[in-house]
């Protein structure tokens, strides 16, 4: 004791404090040689794969394949053969190709709940319009509609590619992918030049592209033997028709995206991190997929849904408002034999989820629009946002503390480096995910994936130590919860 004060007691004390406050790490800190290797190679594997499948189909046609190799069965052929499903089996079911759900299915019987992982694998881009070929000027455009949030001003001057298919009228599905090949042709937008861009200058961002002028330059030869009007447009039908067969009414039931061309790279002169077209929400799709494959025999029967339409509200057949995943699920249990209506709701009331999505990373170029307390980082592991939605927390599900407190603990239990975050400040804007949808079951879902930079834009920016964060905090979720 000197002059009242007990310094040991002070000391014991501020230590006990210190070990109260929670410190969010960098997640590259804690690795050994062995697992950084691992970080790498995960982030390899996806690297190939986000160069490989940006759209929606591309995902679905590659994760089965890797699924079927892993020992899933197609659930149509369960049903079609009259079999019956058992715990430590695994299925699958595609929904019009734009859809995926796997079941790997669990001691318990299912009225007692799923561990469910849920993303999209939708992103932004430009749509061709039905009748999109015309000609001006003695060049050959395609006319778009942008899909999903975008800024609309990122997108021109960029070497885009065309995937997608075309239906013909006797039903036969042309695959096609214009563009990839450094052999073959990329197309964009253009854009005006700085010497005459005085009044485009003046505009707001939102203003200074319209989506109405998002339209592709594609051509500018005209075809041989031809004296009529339109001759570059006809090129362009000679090129498409001699290589997939296309008329251009086949047009009409066409669906083709136009994405930025090229393959995903690692992005800083420490390898540390991918940049990639399509990491929203891919990126926690492929996660996703990662840690099912990983699950054998789960005493619960996990289940990981990849939807579409989530950039547009999650609508349509294939988006998670759809009853594909209700429907599937009652196909299951009736090939387990438990199936009856009320199992059924009990199944979907009792479940957990998380819904995997990205996450906004802080860009110091950009801290205004961050409260640095309560916000994402780069390389800090899994984002955990308990609500999204914006300003008064609108259009979010708001996950309640006991199940925060259970995942908590299952995150620590597995070593996964996990952060918490609210998407941007409380009045700057917000976004949403799935996860109320899943919510008006009744069952607890969270947020929770990758922190991003440049969400949204042509080429998005994730670290290689999230990706991997998030595939353990995946992983632990469908072992525990």
């Amino acid at each position: 004791m000197t002059g009242g004060v007990d310094y040991c007691s002070y000391y014991c004390s501020k230590k006990k404090m210190n070990e109260l406050i929670k410190e969010y790490k960098y997640a590259w800190e804690k690795y050994s040689k062995d697992e950084l290797n691992k970080v790498f190679e995960l982030s390899e594997s996806y690297r190939e794969f986000m160069s490989k499948c940006k759209t929606e189909r591309e995902c679905v046609e590659e994760f089965i394949i890797r699924a079927e190799k892993q020992g899933y069965k197609d659930i149509d052929s369960i049903i079609k053969e009259n079999k019956k499903l058992k715990p430590g089996d695994k299925v699958y079911a595609n929904n019009k190709g734009k859809m995926l759900v796997l079941f790997s299915i669990g001691e318990e019987p299912l009225e007692n709940g799923m561990r469910i992982l849920g993303a999209h694998i939708d992103s932004p881009r430009l749509d061709l319009k039905q009748n999109p070929l015309y000609e001006d000027t003695d060049l050959a455009l395609f006319e778009t509609h942008y899909y999903g949030g975008i800024k609309k001003y990122q997108w021109v001057t960029l070497p885009l590619a065309i995937h997608g298919v075309v239906i013909k009228k006797d039903g036969t599905k042309v695959n096609i992918v214009i563009g990839e090949d450094d052999k073959e042709p990329v197309i964009g937008v253009s854009d005006l030049l700085i010497h005459l861009a005085s009044d485009q200058m003046e505009k707001k961002l939102s203003k200074a592209i319209e989506g109405e002028n998002l339209n592709i330059l594609v051509g500018s030869i005209p075809i041989e033997g031809e004296n009529e009007k339109y001759k570059v447009r006809k090129n362009v039908l000679r090129i498409l028709n001699e290589k997939y067969g296309m008329c251009e009414e086949d047009f009409v039931s066409a669906e083709l995206e136009v994405v930025p061309a090229g393959r995903a790279r690692d992005y800083g002169l420490d390898r540390s991190m991918i940049m990639a077209y399509g990491q929203d929400d891919r990126v926690c799709a492929y996660t996703s997929f990662e840690a099912m494959l990983k699950i054998d025999k789960p005493s619960k029967t996990c289940a990981t849904v990849l939807v579409d339409k989530e950039e547009i509200g999650s609508v349509g057949a294939t988006g998670m408002h759809s009853r594909f995943f209700e429907n599937v699920t009652a196909e299951v249990m009736n090939l387990c034999e438990e199936y009856n209506e009320l199992k059924l709701r009990r199944a979907f009331s009792n479940s957990k989820m998380l819904s995997s999505d990205v996450s906004a990373a802080f860009d110091p170029n950009y801290p205004s629009v961050m409260e640095k307390k309560n916000c994402a980082y780069l390389g800090k592991g899994i984002v955990f946002n308990k609500y999204t939605g914006s300003r008064g927390k609108s259009g979010s599900n708001d996950a309640s503390p006991e199940y925060i407190a259970q995942i908590r603990n299952i995150m620590d239990k597995y070593n996964v480096s996990w952060q918490t975050a609210e998407l941007g400040k409380v009045d700057q804007g917000g976004g949403g995910t799935i996860a109320y949808i899943l919510a008006n079951y009744s069952m607890d879902v969270i947020d929770c994936g990758v922190a991003l930079l440049n969400m949204h834009a042509p080429w998005e920016i994730a670290s290689k130590a999230d990706i991997y964060e998030t595939m353990k905090g995946y992983f632990a979720f469908l072992s525990e919860a």
